[in-house]
């Protein structure tokens, strides 16, 4: 790829995981969450691959599996935090801290810190997905044929 091309997406690059990170961490208040956020965040794997080729990346293999595995092991865990009551229950809602504050009375006027435990789990999920994604792309990359640029 050309300079252009290569300087333009060192500049998108962090902008883009910002917007993928901002999608995550609002994922229980607004349209989005885990899966969306990841697959925004998974999409910089993407450009790398396009940009710079896939050669370069191809040790950043295991470091995706290694994701992978934490954003899987993660959710799980989270699952089972409230498992003397149910499974998955938000165990944190309501019991003060980092994400545990009280929900106002009326509609949520956007505060970050009320979801309990789904902000967690919408991490747990976001990991897993651009991980997951991103080794797609990757494996593509390098065994989809040479680079035709």
């Amino acid at each position: 790829m050309s300079v252009v091309v290569r300087t333009v997406a060192r500049i998108i690059l962090p902008l883009v995981l910002i917007f993928g990170a901002y999608v995550i961490m609002h994922g229980h208040l607004t349209p989005g969450g885990g899966f969306q956020g990841g697959a925004v965040a998974a999409s910089v794997v993407a450009l790398l691959v396009i940009t710079f080729g896939s050669q370069r990346w191809k040790r950043i293999k295991g470091s995706l599996s290694f994701l992978e595995d934490l954003g899987a092991v993660a959710f799980v865990a989270l699952g089972f935090l409230g498992i003397g009551y149910t499974f998955f229950r938000n165990v944190l809602a309501g019991t003060g801290g980092l994400f545990g504050a009280p929900v106002p009375f009326g509609p949520n006027p956007g505060w970050l810190n009320t979801g309990g435990t789904l902000p967690l789990m919408n991490w747990a999920v976001g990991l897993k997905v651009i991980a997951g994604l991103g080794a797609v792309v990757l494996m593509l990359g390098l065994f989809g044929g040479g680079d035709d640029w």
